[in-house]
């Protein structure tokens, strides 16, 4: 099973930036079984050209951190969209539940997840607690839903 780590970041990608949400989206893959790389990319076309990449190896799950809020260069989202084929609108509304508990920011973050192909892509936001409330939420679902991807039954 293998799975991509994005970082979307200008200022990560400069080097001007230390990326602390990549790292954490890269152990939580790795401590799950999965042959995880890791890359930054700056806000841009770049973003849906690394999806895009992705899809196309047939990488089974890419969880992204940064480019989900509402500054003028995040368009993670905008750029995540023009890849699914499915949108999941549960996640997002449950990570800004959950979010919301820990702080109001929770509820700026416009990060969407769906699916590509057979690949599952999440959007965190560039926050290490967004990441790690994003990633408590994904733990319930994604292996179920990559069964599902894979053309799985329901369990019953």
């Amino acid at each position: 099973m293998t799975a991509l780590a994005l970082t979307v970041s200008t200022r990560a990608a400069a080097g001007v930036y230390e990326d602390t949400g990549g790292p954490l989206i890269f152990d939580w893959l790795t401590e799950r079984g999965f042959d995880t790389s890791r890359r930054v990319v700056p806000d841009g076309p770049g973003v849906e050209a690394a999806l895009r990449g992705a899809v196309s190896a047939r990488l089974r799950i890419v969880v992204t951190t940064g480019g989900t809020g509402i500054s003028p260069t995040d368009r993670t989202p905008e750029h995540t969209r023009a890849v699914l084929d499915l949108e999941l609108p549960g996640f997002a509304e449950e990570f800004r539940r959950v979010g919301a508990a820990h702080s109001a920011h929770a509820l700026l973050t416009r990060g969407v997840a769906g699916v590509a192909g057979r690949t599952l892509i999440v959007n965190l936001p560039g926050s290490e607690g967004g990441v790690r409330d994003g990633l408590a939420v994904l733990d319930g679902f994604y292996r179920h839903a990559l069964e599902q991807i894979a053309g799985g039954d329901h369990r019953r």
